[in-house]
């Protein structure tokens, strides 16, 4: 080797370690910046005409696992959305209270039944009968503030979309400007690497708001892509827009149809200016943002549905009143009649057959509406699950009326009729044995509460009757739970908790029993929509037990969501120390490398002395 040669390689020593050094000093520095990787220098010997061997630094590199990486972003947004529902759910638990505090759902409805049971035993006496008012307006406060609280909470998940949403922006764009720097620069140098970190951030910020996939392209470019397929970002970002609706209510729900709509949809506006709606395609599956998505639009939602199941459930128990045919045979043919004139919006009229063929029993449940453009009404309009529904549109009058029941009952071989006013007659097909008709009867709104019966309209929605009525804008029990109040007129007058009518005597206990036994011991079926029970098997029993099932139900949910939090929370620290194992700064591997790295340096700067003084040395001969 010439002293060129070895001058040469030493140079290129020097220069090798100077680069290690000031990467070893960026590591160090560093060292507790987010998002940081750890970075080694790339070194390979040079040849030079066979002779001379010198190091040359080819490229920067990040130190990390990419299999762990990408798992570890998975699981980041597993990680979000598992913490996001945890919380709300934590908040919504704080919404129905501890159990047996004074201030719970569950416990101001047993005050208002024990001052029921007090009234039952002193039916005359004011005080008590002032009780059960008091008890009762407590209760619909309780569903009030509940329905008001669980709205509020929707609205927050609304609110938390819409900073998402701005945050996922950001991280876009941040994505799509380091994607055209990072190709413009086409080198390997310490620049590259600190963008390639930079980026990372950003990604590893979008994965905690979405799922997302990432794909390399040339020239150090990503494209990132939802799991189910739509591109985030490539060349460009894409934009994401949401278009709160402000205050919630619990008609405010989400719907593909804009006009149906009353809540935030997020629209993903690609650069070429195509746009999808995400939530329609179900695009984002995990992540903060579809956390707040299934609290918004189908756990708070369901929380809604429980309390006015029970708000529905109370107004119906004590209004709701059954009347039964009368039994008629004209000819061969026999049936019932009934008046169907009392009947408002929501209203049912049941006819119970028996198929002559297979000897099967069948139920045709026809509910007024007063709205043509519900119908036709789904089977899950009433709570049974053996009952076929059919709308019946009043407007008309009662041809109208007759001629809809027809058309219901034409494929059972029964037949309606109207012989006079507003009666129903509904008969058998006489010899033909095709069917039998059992029973005919309605379940009408008590409206008064000097009716002449133990019914009385003691909740209402509003300043109006609930009846169960199904209109354009949805149906009445949706939000009831929000509306309920005591009945004004019976608040003024508490004397109509015993009188039904007019020569009651004021230590008559026939209304306080009904309605104790309506509220606690009823056999009612509750909607299966609400979450507890199926469409095949609904949940049937007392108010009290169906409210003890809710509590219990939300109380289970919340806590599958804890454990799931936790369960993600363990899995994402295992994959991060694994990741930060090979990735992250230790500042004594570094000192290690630093001493290295001098040794080095030292070791070349001797070469190059020596070189200079034989270099010095022959010039002197």
């Amino acid at each position: 080797m010439s002293l060129t040669q070895a001058l040469s390689a030493a140079i290129s020593g020097l220069k090798a370690n100077q680069s290690g050094l000031a990467l070893v000093a960026a590591n160090v520095a560093n060292a507790d910046t987010p998002g940081y990787v750890r970075k080694t220098v790339n070194q390979v010997a040079v040849a030079g005409n066979n002779a001379g061997i010198s190091v040359n630094v080819s490229a920067i590199q990040r130190v990390l696992d990419t299999y762990v990486q990408r798992q570890l972003r998975v699981e980041n947004s597993g990680a979000a959305y598992a913490d996001k529902r945890a919380e709300l759910f934590q908040q919504l638990q704080d919404i129905y209270g501890q159990p047996g505090s004074a201030n719970t759902l569950e416990t101001v409805y047993n005050n208002f039944t024990n001052a029921l049971q007090a009234l039952m035993t002193s039916p005359d006496d004011v005080a008590a009968r002032s009780s059960v008012i008091s008890a009762a307006q407590l209760v619909t406060q309780q569903l009030n503030r509940t329905s008001d609280s669980i709205q509020g909470l929707r609205g927050s998940a609304e609110l938390g979309i819409a900073d998402a949403v701005t945050k996922a922006n950001e991280a876009m764009s941040q994505i799509a400007t380091l994607n055209q720097r990072l190709a413009a620069s086409n080198q390997n140098d310490s620049a590259t690497a600190t963008m390639m970190d930079q980026r990372d951030f950003y990604i590893d910020q979008l994965s905690q708001l979405m799922d997302i996939g990432i794909v390399k392209t040339d020239n150090n470019q990503v494209s990132i892509f939802t799991n189910s397929g739509v591109e985030l970002v490539g060349t460009k970002a894409s934009q994401i827009s949401f278009d709160a609706q402000g205050a919630m209510n619990a008609t405010a729900q989400w719907s593909a149809d804009p006009s149906q709509r009353g809540v935030g949809t997020l629209t993903l506006v690609s650069p070429n200016g195509n746009a999808v709606d995400l939530i329609q395609t179900n695009a984002i599956r995990s992540g903060q943002i579809a956390a707040y998505l299934q609290m918004r639009d189908q756990d708070l939602v369901q929380a809604q549905s429980q309390i006015d199941a029970i708000a529905s459930a109370m107004a119906a128990a004590l209004s709701d009143k059954t009347a039964t045919g009368i039994a008629q045979a004209v000819g061969l043919q026999n049936g019932f009649d009934i008046d169907i004139g009392g009947l408002s919006a929501g209203n049912t009229i049941t006819i119970n057959y028996t198929d002559g063929l297979t000897r099967t029993p069948r139920t045709i449940t026809l509910m007024r509406v007063d709205d043509a453009s519900v119908l036709p009404l789904s089977d899950s309009a009433t709570a049974s699950p053996n009952d076929k529904v059919f709308g019946i549109d009043f407007s008309g009058g009662i041809g109208a009326v007759l001629g809809q029941i027809n058309s219901a009952i034409a494929n059972t071989g029964m037949v309606a009729s109207n012989p006079s006013g507003t009666t129903l007659r509904v008969l058998d097909d006489g010899a033909g044995n095709i069917v039998d008709v059992d029973s005919l009867s309605t379940t009408a709104t008590a409206t008064s509460l000097t009716g002449g019966s133990s019914e009385l309209p003691f909740f209402t929605d509003g300043s109006q009757p609930y009846t169960g009525a199904i209109t354009g804008r949805g149906a009445q029990s949706v939000g009831l739970a929000g509306r309920i109040v005591v009945n004004s007129a019976l608040a003024a007058d508490a004397s109509k908790l015993v009188v039904y009518q007019a020569g009651t005597a004021a230590g008559d206990g026939t209304r306080p029993n009904f309605i104790y036994q309506q509220l606690t011991g009823g056999a009612l079926q509750f909607s299966p929509e609400t979450g507890i029970g199926t469409a095949s098997a609904p949940f049937s029993g007392s108010i009290t037990t169906y409210l003890r099932q809710v509590i219990s139900q939300q109380g289970e949910a919340a806590d599958a969501a804890n454990n799931l939090k936790q369960g993600q929370d363990v899995v994402l620290r295992s994959l991060q120390q694994r990741f930060n194992a090979d990735s992250s700064v230790n500042v004594d591997q570094e000192m290690a490398n630093l001493l290295t790295l001098q040794n080095s340096y030292a070791a070349n700067a001797r070469v190059l002395s020596t070189v200079k003084e034989m270099l010095d040395t022959l010039m002197k001969m």
